[in-house]
C-alpha cells in the first residue's frame, strides 16, 4: 500500500462484505489513520437510531463534521481510511469533495459478496456482538436496495475485492 502522497481510502460494499475488516488492515501502515463512522455513530448517537432514517439522518450531521477534519488531516500530510459506506452516487460524490479539497490521493476499494455471504456473517457480527450496531436482515435488504457499484465512468481508482 506504498503511497507517495495521503490518500483517502473509501469502501463501497453491501453491509457484512468486509469493509470494516480491510479498513483494520490498511489503517495499520504508518502515516494513517481510520475514522470508524458506526464508531462514532454509535457513541455519539446509538441510543436515539433505531430505524434506517435515523442512520440517515445523523451520519449526514456526522459528515458535516467529519468532513473537514478529513480533508485537513489529508492536507496534514496523513493518509485516512474512512471506514464508512461509498455504496451511493451521492456518498461518493461527497467523499471525492473531501481527498480534492485536499489535493490528496485516493482509493475507493469496492468488496464484491454475494448476499448469502454478507448475511451469514451479519448473523454471525450480530451474535457475537463485534459490531456496535445488531442490523437485522431486513435492514440489510432496505439498504441493499440503494446500493449503487461504482463504474470506472466516475473516475476513481477503484481497487476491486472479490470477498465470497
Amino acid at each position: 500500500m506504498a503511497q507517495d502522497e495521503p490518500t483517502l481510502h473509501m469502501f463501497c460494499g453491501k453491509i457484512a462484505a468486509g469493509k470494516s475488516t480491510l479498513a483494520g488492515k490498511l489503517a495499520q501502515h504508518p502515516g494513517t489513520v481510520m475514522i470508524a463512522e458506526d464508531t462514532w455513530l454509535f457513541g455519539l448517537f446509538g441510543d436515539q437510531m433505531s430505524t434506517g432514517a435515523d442512520f440517515v439522518r445523523f451520519s449526514g450531521k456526522l459528515r458535516g463534521v467529519l468532513g473537514p477534519h478529513i480533508s485537513a488531516l489529508l492536507k496534514a500530510g496523513v493518509s485516512v481510511v474512512f471506514d464508512s459506506q461509498a455504496n451511493t452516487l451521492d456518498a461518493r460524490l461527497w467523499m471525492r469533495s473531501l481527498f480534492e479539497a485536499a489535493g490528496a490521493d485516493h482509493r475507493l476499494h469496492v468488496l464484491d459478496a454475494p448476499d448469502e455471504v454478507c448475511l451469514a456473517r451479519l448473523r454471525t457480527r450480530n451474535d457475537d456482538g463485534s459490531h456496535p450496531f445488531q442490523v437485522t436482515e431486513a435492514q440489510f435488504h432496505q439498504f441493499t436496495e440503494y446500493y449503487v457499484p461504482p463504474t470506472e465512468a466516475e473516475g476513481f481508482r477503484l481497487v476491486m475485492h472479490n470477498t465470497t
